[in-house]
């Protein structure tokens, strides 16, 4: 067995400036991989600018805004996923409370279709904000599985979730956790053997290098099999808010000399995806 690893540029479409930075990683070969929020008003031109570079984005599914854009409004239109004013809020927790799985699950249709429209054949899934996952609440991660083995989609799931989140996970998580496995196992959904991200902003990780640091201690800890790791670079002023630098921060880190330095010394095969 070696080490394989998916490097995944999140969040195309989110807006320009963000679209951009990850048009240009992915022409550079410095990320393997995209997934594209569809809800987003610049989707349809990162579609077609991700279509002439010959790659395919992963289903970004996407049931919540981000704080400091535009709101953005589902597909579906769905009732119970929506504000007053029928944008998405921009609060994790209040969709985890509200959400009703039959109006998220035709949201993650209708934004399926549209990449269908759209030229686009997503061969896997994931959740933007973690919402399908029960981080926020309510858990829709069975009702994702099933629907990914419906539409033969791979789906952004640890097998091993200990390197996500520092260590052993808490007691009833570990045990949702060890079910959703055993589900994609039996439905014949393929997962990541671990996943690995930043989590932490700009307050708590002091620097440039102290975030290289942390992604080269993530590398060298990689397990056998193929895992992914997932970013959101992005350009100064496409980003507001104080942890905005992190983005920067992340797209310098795919083009430090330092950190392919690293991927060719730990031997690890960047690829595309994890699934056969």
């Amino acid at each position: 067995m070696t080490r394989r690893l998916v490097i995944t540029a999140d969040d195309l479409g989110r807006e320009p400036g963000s679209t951009e930075v990850i048009l240009a990683l992915l022409a550079e070969r410095h990320v393997s991989a995209t997934t594209l929020i569809c809800v987003s008003p610049a989707a349809e031109r990162a579609a077609k600018q991700v279509m002439a570079l010959g790659v395919v984005p992963r289903l970004h599914v996407t049931l919540t805004s981000e704080r400091g854009l535009p709101r953005w409004r589902p597909l579906d239109g769905t009732a119970s996923l929506v504000d007053p004013d029928g944008t998405l809020s921009d609060d994790p927790f209040v969709l985890g409370a509200r959400g009703e799985t039959a109006d998220v699950m035709r949201e993650a249709d209708a934004q399926l279709r549209w990449m269908h429209e759209h030229g686009l054949m997503p061969a896997a899934a994931d959740s933007h904000s973690g919402t399908l996952y029960g981080l926020h609440g309510r858990s829709w991660l069975a009702e994702a599985l099933q629907w990914c083995a419906r539409h033969r989609l791979a789906f952004r799931l640890p097998r091993d979730a200990r390197p996500y989140f520092g260590g052993p996970l808490p007691a009833p998580l570990a045990a949702a956790h060890e079910q959703a496995v055993a589900l994609a196992d039996e439905l014949g959904v393929a997962i990541p053997q671990t996943i690995a991200t930043n989590r932490r902003g700009a307050h708590d990780l002091g620097a440039y290098e102290h975030l290289r640091e942390d992604y080269l201690r993530r590398l060298a800890a990689l397990p056998e099999g193929t895992s992914e790791l997932f970013l959101h670079p992005s350009r100064a002023d496409a980003i507001t808010g104080p942890d905005g630098i992190v983005r920067i921060w992340e797209t310098r880190l795919l083009r430090d000399p330092v950190w392919h330095d690293a991927l060719e010394s730990e031997g690890v095969e960047v690829v595309r995806g994890w699934w056969p």
